[in-house]
């Protein structure tokens, strides 16, 4: 496997003659993206500026650019298929969302999950700045149930747990240029966690005292990882609920506790395999240590999860760290 590596760049129409800058900014977005249409209100003479971070897992963008329409057709979905969503943040500037059930605004401060695998399109207005994280599909349907209740729906992202996955998003882009890629990977995930827990939020009537079971149970989980007697009933004790309590908070995320405790012990494991600090411990001792019965059985599930081997993540942490 190829050690991780995290790309940073930075572009802007400037480096390009005026008239050729509204295609410009068509090939550099579609290149970050899938296949779209575009449409520049303001003609060829385009503005915009991007600074991109991408590993193989995720990728972020933050841009600031003239007023412009990005369309998804039915034709670019089937012939450029793209399974993984976007999270679009937008800072400054007015937003309309185009899709099935008509037109959404987009306010300042105010996020949305798209997913391009059906077509869409979104509306930026001039002087528009924010960012749009790639997810994969998979690190958002083990955390959470997607559905057309939370895509292409604005979700307010500028208080409480929201206002927190904004800073977190905008410091990790200003902070890329100092990063590795196993620390932006590691960013990255807690930035899914915490927005499927604010969109989860959303999902449910009683909403804030559900949400507040929801995040004690994975603070606990995460506490106690490395307990070999984590279980549904040693949560449900330790909590003072009752087991059918935490399967009944849990089972919005369409998880059970055995799956989130197993989650975040690979979570936990995946950590530590990437820490070049660790090498001391072997991957029989990371895996036992986190209640895995076998290094065997540990290396079966850690590569289903990840698509690697704890292996070949020790080895690659090992060589960028030299």
């Amino acid at each position: 496997m190829d050690k991780p590596h995290l790309t940073v760049e930075t572009s802007t129409t400037h480096s390009v003659e005026p008239g050729e800058r509204a295609d410009y900014w068509a090939e550099l977005i579609t290149s970050y993206h899938r296949r779209l249409a575009y449409e520049f209100p303001g003609g060829s003479d385009f503005n915009g500026r991007t600074k991109m971070c991408r590993t193989s897992k995720y990728q972020l963008v933050g841009w600031k650019s003239d007023g412009v329409t990005y369309i998804r057709t039915p034709h670019h979905v089937r012939s450029d298929s793209d399974d993984d969503f976007r999270l679009l943040l937008t800072f400054t500037g007015h937003t309309e969302l185009h899709g099935d059930d008509g037109r959404a605004h987009l306010p300042s401060g105010a996020g949305c999950l798209v997913a391009l695998d059906r077509p869409f399109g979104f509306q930026l207005g001039q002087g528009t700045s924010g960012v749009l994280m790639t997810i994969p599909r998979s690190e958002l349907e083990h955390r959470l149930d997607i559905g057309d209740s939370l895509l292409a729906r604005p979700m307010d992202l500028t208080a409480g747990l929201g206002r927190v996955v904004t800073d977190m998003l905008t410091g990790l882009l200003d902070e890329s240029d100092a990063l590795d890629g196993y620390q932006f990977d590691a960013a990255s995930s807690r930035i899914v966690d915490l927005l499927c827990m604010h969109a989860r939020a959303r999902l449910t009537t009683s909403t804030d005292h559900l949400d507040e079971l929801d995040a004690a149970i994975r603070h606990h989980v995460r506490s106690h990882a490395t307990d070999p007697d984590l279980s549904s009933a040693s949560i449900a004790h330790s909590l003072g609920w009752s087991i059918r309590q935490i399967q009944l908070v849990l089972q919005r995320s369409g998880i059970t506790p055995r799956e989130l405790i197993r989650e975040e012990r690979l979570q936990l494991a995946h950590t530590r395999l990437s820490d070049p600090s660790s090498r001391h411990q072997s991957i029989a001792s990371i895996a036992g240590g986190l209640g895995f019965g076998s290094a065997s059985a540990f290396s079966t599930i850690f590569r289903r999860r990840f698509g690697v081997s704890p292996r070949d993540v020790r080895h690659s942490a090992l060589a960028d760290g030299r």
